[in-house]
């Protein structure tokens, strides 16, 4: 496998040095926690019946009083994972598994403190201090790098340990909790702190192997996100976080404090679609089917993919229509689709659903079940695909006091990974919003979806003809009549019809939008004119923001792109899809298309009358809530009037 030029090698022989160290902390050592308090303290036994043992000694001397002088307990990493499984008395596989997993992820924790500390000053002052020889005025620094060093070191470890235990993990999960012993006066004592608190947390858990290895896994987790934590506020880690490091053994990317996950595909067991099997759907269809084959054109290399560079990827998207108009089936066809593609191309697959069944009573878990949700798809080592099926009754409306405290945590949660300051768009994934009712969606959340796919379902006669004899299917002897089968549902045909409608708007408050700026100015045919429509759609929603004008514009971008990638290059992979970045890019900008004033009437036209579908629809719901409230209120006061007369 190759390294790319920001990365460099984490030698395996400079790992492997630091096996015999690995092993010993895992046979075990003294550690008394300065933070924590021991879940399970040890009971002191009595030397001798009706003779208590000695209380605990408290010091009297100034300065020591705050002193913890609890009695350093030993820790036995590998003893207390063999007691894993009580019923046998032989190590099992996932046993061995876990320990060799701890051992190597301590190695390479290791070995990169070692390297920190040759790249930075922190080598020759620990030798200076060793000699006793350290200059007071450098005693700070030492301080501030051997504090970096230990958050190196422990995201490192805990970062290798959840890298090389993914592949073993099964259905079974642990709350595990945060990690409370968490020490940075030098890597040693974090270390030390860390497995401590690994030891207590598997002998609360790990009651057998699969819980061994959850517990241990979500360990890992907590170890890292307290140490990525940590570091936000600590100097000197330019020279971690400044290259990627590569284990070549292992396939292993550490990259700052970024988790690296190991690239694994979903096993999907839903009922795939073809294209033909989608009845109606013209335009929600086509960008679906793009968007599957624009997906296939990212970098595993470079981590980029060239339509996230070149513009119109679709990151976010939102599908909304009536129950029954096969949102449903849109999924299955495009879900079925990348996975064709990804097996044929030997890439990895992700797929993953956010049902409300990720939605928990105890607080702060639908926030933690949505921010795992987007990292697990955002994994740049696969090409992932998440849906939300149903977000109105998942994610809340800020203020709404119908809306759970876990609802609004995942609306936090979402705003921020669709297009927060932190967002970073690769082109590896895409997620994908669906509901019934989108005007119940928060106006903020639902405007981070950059494309609307408006699923509307079978509209004409020949598309009802088409549906019944594909649901039908072949076990009838009913004859077709004059009819040519699924001839309307030629894609080309089809989408360029459902775009030449958005040349008028068709929600009533928009049309009058535009006859009003027609009126003004004449035709659409300047960026100016343009602007004054956008400018006359804001006047009647003011909820028609900038981001909806990127939105827009993305749209057009997607429009200039309105090609579809040859199949051939899905077929076979080495015309298109294994070629290096660079000419990835060259052959997509020969496909480019001019950009037009009627694709940029027909996209403005198209988000403002969705935005314009969903306010009415919001404000009607609303209106007719408070006047069914008021209802009860009068009903309610006759009631009452009557009850005293």
């Amino acid at each position: 496998m190759s390294i790319s030029t920001d990365q460099m090698e984490l030698r395996e022989e400079a790992i492997r040095a630091h096996y015999p160290a690995a092993t010993a902390l895992l046979d075990g050592f003294d550690h008394a926690p300065r933070v924590a308090q021991a879940r399970t303290p040890a009971r002191a036994e009595e030397r001798s019946p009706g003779i208590p043992t000695a209380r605990r000694f408290r010091s009297t001397t100034p300065g020591l009083v705050t002193r913890r002088t609890t009695r350093p307990d030993g820790v036995h990493l590998r003893e207390r994972i063999e007691a894993a499984d009580d019923g046998d008395t032989l190590v099992s596989p996932v046993q061995a598994t876990v320990a060799q997993a701890i051992r190597r992820a301590l190695a390479i924790a290791l070995a990169m403190g070692e390297g920190y500390g040759a790249r930075t000053p922190l080598g020759d002052l620990k030798r200076a201090n060793l000699a006793g020889e350290l200059p007071a005025a450098r005693r700070g620094e030492f301080a501030e790098l051997l504090t970096a060093e230990a958050l190196v070191v422990a995201h490192v470890f805990g970062n290798a340990l959840a890298y090389l235990l993914s592949p073993h993990l099964g259905a079974a999960s642990v709350e595990v909790g945060e990690v409370e012993e968490f020490l940075t006066d030098n890597a040693q004592l974090a270390l030390h702190g860390a497995l401590w608190d690994l030891d207590q947390k598997l002998e609360q858990f790990a009651g057998d192997d699969a819980q061994l290895i959850a517990t241990t896994a979500g360990f890992a987790e907590q170890l890292m996100a307290k140490a990525a934590a940590r570091a936000q506020g600590a100097g000197h880690l330019g020279p971690f976080t400044g290259a990627a490091w590569h284990v070549e053994a292992d396939d292993l990317t550490l990259r700052g404090f970024t988790p690296a996950a190991k690239a694994r595909s979903t096993k999907l067991t839903m009922t795939f679609k073809k294209p033909n099997e989608v009845v109606g759907n013209h335009i929600a269809k086509y960008q679906a089917m793009k968007l599957a084959k624009m997906l296939m054109a990212y970098d595993f290399e470079r981590r980029l993919n060239p339509f996230a560079e070149l513009g119109g990827f679709i990151f976010t998207f939102m599908g909304d229509g009536k129950p029954g108009t096969g949102k449903t089936t849109l999924i299955q066809m495009m879900a079925g689709l990348i996975d064709e593609y990804c097996r044929n191309a030997g890439y990895p697959f992700r797929y993953q659903n956010f049902g409300i069944d990720n939605i928990d009573s105890y607080q702060g878990k639908s926030g933690q079940n949505a921010k795992a949700f987007v990292q697990n798809v955002l994994d740049p080592g696969v090409i992932g695909f998440g849906t939300i099926d149903d977000i109105d009754q998942i994610a809340g409306k800020r203020g709404d006091r119908q809306s759970s405290a876990g609802q609004q945590e995942v609306t936090a949660v979402f705003m921020e990974a669709f297009s927060g300051a932190n967002t970073v768009v690769r082109g590896n994934c895409t997620f994908g919003m669906f509901s019934n009712y989108p005007e119940n969606v928060d106006d903020a959340l639902r405007q981070r979806a950059g494309a609307r796919f408006l699923v509307d379902g079978p509209q004409t006669r020949e598309d009802y003809i088409d549906i019944l004899a594909l649901l039908l299917g072949k076990r009838h002897d009913i004859p077709l009549g004059a009819h040519d089968l699924y001839a309307a549902q030629e894609i080309k045909r089809a989408v360029a019809a459902s775009f030449a409608a958005h040349g008028r708007p068709q929600e009533a408050g928009l049309a009058q939008v535009w006859e009003r700026v027609g009126a003004q100015v004449g035709p659409l045919d300047t960026i100016a004119k343009l602007g004054t429509y956008l400018k006359g759609i804001q006047e009647a929603d003011e909820r028609f923001t900038g981001r909806a004008i990127k939105n827009i514009t993305d749209a057009v971008k997607v429009r200039a792109m309105d090609f579809e990638l040859p199949d051939e290059w899905m077929e076979n992979p080495d015309l298109f899809l294994f070629r290096d970045y660079d000419t990835k890019c060259a052959m997509i900008e020969e496909l480019r298309q001019p950009i037009t004033v009627e694709m940029v009437v027909q996209e403005i036209n198209r988000y403002a009358d969705s935005e314009f579908r969903y306010a009415d629809k919001s404000d009607e719901v609303a209106i007719d809530g408070m006047v069914r409230e008021m209802g009860r209120m009068d009903a309610a006061k006759k009631r009452y009037l009557e009850g005293k007369g």
